[in-house]
């Protein structure tokens, strides 16, 4: 059985019923199904007239459910991978930098939860809050520091 090829607009409402998406994600989405003929600025033109894309809930959706693992570097990477508008992503995350230290020491405590027993553990758990965007004065400060 053959299934029929879905529209832009298919696939599109398709991808945002899975969860929010910016215009340049789908725009990066869509691309490849684009076919002669079809408008794909149109498409997402009318969408975002419904209101279907729309870049506050992708800020608000992306933070609510990243920053609680994730610190502000690596939070701006995938903001600015979406496509975001900058003022906007760095307004948000300024309002996020407060809490940066407490979400780091829950990770922390969640990851490791005892104090690193030698230089090389240290290392290792700098290394873990570090490769998720945490910046290095907040991870001097979660990380206890080792015997030596």
């Amino acid at each position: 059985m053959v299934r029929p090829q879905r529209s832009l607009k298919g696939r599109a409402l398709r991808l945002l019923s899975q969860r929010e998406h910016s215009r340049t994600e789908l725009e990066r989405k869509l691309a490849r199904h684009l076919q002669e003929g079809e408008d794909l600025a149109a498409v997402l033109d009318d969408l975002q007239a419904k209101g279907f894309i729309c870049e506050e809930r992708v800020l608000a959706s992306v933070l609510h459910l990243r920053a609680p693992r994730l610190g502000g570097a690596r939070l701006r990477q995938e903001l600015a991978a979406k496509g975001l508008d900058a003022a906007r992503v760095r307004e948000a995350l300024a309002e996020l930098a407060p809490s940066e230290p407490d979400r780091a020491q829950a990770l922390w405590e969640r990851r490791f939860g005892a104090a690193p027993t030698d230089a090389r553990e240290w290392a290792r758990q700098a290394r873990f809050l570090a490769a998720r965007g945490f910046a290095a004065e907040v991870v001097r400060r979660v990380v206890p520091p080792a015997p030596r």
